[in-house]
């Protein structure tokens, strides 16, 4: 097999519309049967690929997006049922600009990776006596456009099905009217094989409801806030436009489009006069409404389907209990996960951003992987966060991975290092560790971990306090103004100094795991440098400077504190969300962390009292205004109905759930002594009213379980443990026992 290697290819004509590359060729002949055949492809932008007209998979979006400028993904699928019937092959791909050269960013900056789509494909056919033919992308390709006339991942697709003719994609086609393809200027070396989970349609839904605005228009509503697409199916006069916006809330009646921003979330569809289908998978929207126009004669609800799209992250942990209210908060934060988790782990996948940002990671890491098998996933993009950091001039984690904020003209330099999103290089890797025990994870990952650590520890002042530099602090405080999401009550240095406290011990501890003894001396010291001096610059007595939730959460849950100053600070912090009547008061750095500092010192019943609070601001306040997502702020939607008049406003970001890590550990009692669960603590801590609650993960080492129940005084534990393993059980009143496999009631 002297093949030369194949290319990235492009037509040397192109247009807006989606180009297609077409290779046809004849199977050698005399060597017998095909045996298997292998497709491998990628793309400067997004492909699909045909082998005589058969899709070589499902996956959507593919290659996905990475750090372009490092590694481009390289997709292998088996094509063997394809190619083995025929003896001649065809293979058809249809390009899109996905990342690479669709809009990105909040700037309306497009084609910040490169102006050009390219194609990439190589196809190896094996035969019976040990003969491989390997057709490739290269120069004499033919190239076109065909019916989608114009994609984007923000602003949608245009797809025109009179111009549809699939004969392209099978032999014997003519191609007369097709034009030349060139080799586009490409290190194949950035080529590596795809070991995050590809992206793909995970569900459907149906229309729940249709009607008519008071403007008039035709809204159609799925029940559900999601990440995909509409598939319609539809008949009508040749030439009909049909145009679907899409949104995530009504507002006044009518579709809500003031948060998607420039994003306009549209696709149109142009009918060819017979019987149509339309699925626009070069684009993605975040959505629960959509507004119908051009729909010939009456709407027929069952034509249109919501398609669920996201990377395909097998669940592996469910939480339940006696509040309905609950069980939807924790179905939202499902959902979030759901929609935010393609591709790439985003803040949001609906206005113009939908980008990797690293704070909103760094503290739902622990919960994302007990609600699914993110390892592969996670681990992959850590990747791209250690090839970006080493990009940056001032070799920190920057706070978007991949890192499209060097494109952007955003008005500001891009800071540093930060507390809590570049503490993502070490608190992300570490909940992986915690989860799934794999070493080699965390070996991969070390690099990063410890050269974020050291670039933090080169900013502390003198007497180790993180009190220089740009930090977002407690992001989205409830009490900051709309329009300065910034403006927390914690002190930024407060915040930044507590967060480096906890990345040098967690780097202390990964150290010491890896047997990097030097590493785990220095970490330690750092660690010990910063606790002294945050408890000489901000504790007296108990008190935090700012005297606000945050700065109590962030120090205890970090174990900042010790002796009696902890206890004084969890009385305190207790105090701060009585007088605040139980409703919210921290923003992103200090959410995650409250109910688990609460709990810790002794204060079980306000945690249960603060995330039960049904007034805004609440966790349940967004659930009893009919949210199927968690919101980006604590009030995205007003009491009356209206939209949070800040200019950043999503209704589907999970940071704030990052308190379902606290449902599954304290609620249900379901939690890691060691890691990768090979030891489990089984500690609920019933409370809130609740009758009853229950957990399962599937661990490392099998399926762990716990369900309580509890009538009147009397609780009642059922608890399953996984082979090989051990569970400590912790009940309320009740000496720790320690138990083996199988399953237990107590």
């Amino acid at each position: 097999m002297n093949t030369p290697p194949a290319k990235m290819i492009a037509p040397v004509h192109p247009t807006e519309a989606a180009p297609l590359l077409r290779h046809e060729f004849a199977l050698d002949e005399g060597h017998g049967m095909v045996t298997r055949a292998i497709l491998r492809t990628s793309a400067l932008g997004v492909v699909e690929a045909w082998i005589n007209g058969v899709p070589s998979s499902d996956e959507l979006l593919a290659p996905g997006w990475t750090t372009y400028e490092c590694r481009v993904r390289l997709i292998e699928h088996d094509v063997t049922d394809a190619v083995a019937p025929s003896s001649t092959a065809v293979i058809g791909l249809r390009l899109g600009n996905g990342w690479y050269r669709g809009h990105l960013g909040f700037t309306g900056a497009r084609a910040v990776y490169g102006d050009e789509r390219a194609g990439y494909a190589e196809l190896d056919i094996h035969f019976a006596d040990g003969h491989v033919q390997r057709a490739v992308s290269d120069g004499s390709w033919r190239a076109a456009s065909g019916a989608v006339l114009a994609d984007d991942l923000y602003n949608g697709e245009t797809i025109d099905a009179r111009l549809r003719d699939d004969s392209w994609l099978r032999p014997g086609f003519d191609e007369s009217g097709w034009g030349d393809v060139r080799v586009v200027e490409f290190d194949l070396d950035l080529l590596v094989p795809r070991v995050s989970p590809p992206v793909r349609r995970l569900s459907e839904r149906a229309v729940e409801h249709v009607w008519s605005s008071p403007s008039g228009k035709t809204l159609v509503d799925f029940g559900q806030n999601l990440v995909g697409f509409v598939r319609v199916q539809v008949s009508g006069p040749a030439g009909t436009e049909i145009v679907l916006r899409h949104a995530e809330v009504l507002e006044h009646a009518e579709l809500g489009v003031r948060p998607l921003r420039r994003a306009e979330a549209t696709d149109r569809f142009i009918l060819s006069g017979g019987d149509d289908v339309f699925e626009p998978t070069l684009t993605f929207h975040g959505f629960r409404y959509a507004e119908v126009s051009g729909w010939p004669g009456e709407l027929d609800p069952a034509a249109l389907t919501a398609v669920v799209v996201g990377s395909d992250i097998r669940p592996i942990g469910s939480f339940a209990c006696s509040d309905p209210l609950l069980n939807r908060l924790h179905s939202n934060v499902v959902w979030g996960m759901r929609g935010n988790f393609l591709s790439v782990p985003t803040d949001c996948p609906q206005r113009d951003e939908r980008l990797g940002w690293t704070g909103d990671l760094a503290v739902f890491a622990p919960t994302a992987a007990f609600l699914g098998d993110v390892e592969p996933f996670l681990a992959d993009w850590l990747t791209d966060v250690e090839l970006e950091r080493q990009g940056t001039p001032h070799g920190s984690v920057p706070v978007v991975v991949p890192n499209v904020m060097k494109y952007l003209d955003t008005g500001f330099p891009e800071p540093g290092a930060t507390a809590i999103w570049g503490d993502a290089a070490v608190w992300v890797p570490w909940a992986l560790w915690t989860a799934y025990g794999n070493e080699q994870t965390l070996r991969d990952a070390y690099p990063l971990m410890t050269a974020h650590t050291r670039s933090v520890a080169a900013l502390l002042s003198p007497d180790g306090l993180w009190d220089s530099g740009f930090q977002f602090g407690d992001w989205l405080d409830p009490d900051a103004p709309a329009d300065d999401p910034g403006k927390s009550k914690a002190p930024a240095a407060v915040v930044a100094t507590a967060s480096a406290y906890r990345t040098a011990a967690l780097a202390t501890e990964a150290a010491r795991v890896l047997g990097e003894r030097d590493d785990a001396e220095e970490f330690a010291h750092l660690r010990d440098a910063i606790g002294e001096g945050f408890r000489a610059r901000y504790v007296e007595g108990g008190r935090i400077l700012s005297d606000s939730a945050t700065v109590y959460a962030l120090a205890i849950a970090f174990d900042v504190l010790g002796g009696d100053d902890r206890q004084r600070a969890g009385d305190r912090l207790a105090e701060v969300v009585r007088e605040a009547e139980y409703r919210i008061s921290t923003g992103f750095a200090g959410t995650p962390f409250v109910t688990d500092a609460l709990t810790a010192t002794g204060h079980i019943d306000d945690a249960y009292a603060l995330l039960l609070r049904r007034e805004a601001p609440s966790w349940l306040y967004a659930v009893t205004m009919g949210a199927t997502t968690v919101w980006e702020r604590w009030d995205s939607m007003l009491p009356d109905g209206s939209i949070n008049p800040g200019e950043m406003t999503s209704f589907n970001h999970y940071a704030l759930g990052a308190v379902a890590d606290w449902m599954h550990r304290t609620v249900a009692g379901l939690a890691p002594l060691a890691a990768g669960y090979r030891r489990i603590l089984i500690a609920p801590q019933p409370g809130g009213g609740l009758t009853w609650a229950r957990a399962s993960l599937e661990t490392p080492q099998g399926r762990a379980s716990v369900r309580w129940d509890l009538e009147g005084t009397d609780l009642r534990v059922e608890v399953t443990v996984p082979a090989g393993t051990e569970a400590v059980l912790r009940l309320p009143g009740r000496e720790e026992e320690t138990v083996g496999e199988g399953t237990h009631v107590r």
